[in-house]
């Protein structure tokens, strides 16, 4: 009787680590489904103009490495497409397990990463502070989500956490533009 309680027991965890692994996958295909390109309005709270308040952005996402990753580029519209002189974040976002990861790959000179969590309804995707790897100098990226309102419309919530742990919030409202 023993070994049929402890049966259960793996059983049940067992199905609990499939259920994880598939909210993470079910968000993956979901972020996948964003592959293209947009322009975003964005505004920062607090308001700054050299942080990108009220500029006009350009983010580019694209899945790659046979569907296991989705790049997520950024620059700002107007500027010359240089990720030498300008602002041109990368992120990459990709299953590990039963997680699903961001690496961010900051012009700030690190790269954060944060982990899923779900929305009940699918729309939402909110990636929490993992661990930081390079310096942190300048402050690191902290925190995104990600929400879901129809094939041409998204928006992103990021979250940059400033020297002194002062939080910069930006959002980005998206338009497919392809």
């Amino acid at each position: 009787m023993k070994s049929l309680r402890v049966l259960s027991v793996v059983l049940i965890s067992l199905s609990t680590v499939a259920f994880a692994q598939s909210d993470a996958q079910k968000s993956f295909d979901k972020l996948k489904t964003l592959a293209g390109t947009w322009q975003a309005s964005v505004t920062v709270d607090p308001p700054q103009k050299d942080m990108g308040d009220g500029t006009t952005t350009q983010v580019t996402l694209r899945v790659t490495s046979r569907g296991n990753a989705l790049v997520h580029e950024m620059h700002e519209i107007g500027k010359p497409d240089d990720p030498t002189r300008y602002d041109h974040p990368v992120t990459m976002l990709y299953l590990d397990g039963d997680r699903l990861l961001l690496t961010h790959y900051c012009d700030a000179g690190n790269r954060p990463r944060m982990v899923a969590k779900t929305s009940p309804d699918g729309k939402k995707v909110e990636f929490d502070f993992l661990d930081l790897s390079g310096g942190n100098d300048y402050g690191h990226m902290y925190h995104a989500v990600f929400t879901i309102i129809d094939a041409n419309h998204h928006t992103e919530d990021w979250t940059y956490m400033m020297p002194g742990d002062k939080p910069l919030h930006a959002h980005l409202d998206l338009k497919r533009t392809q």
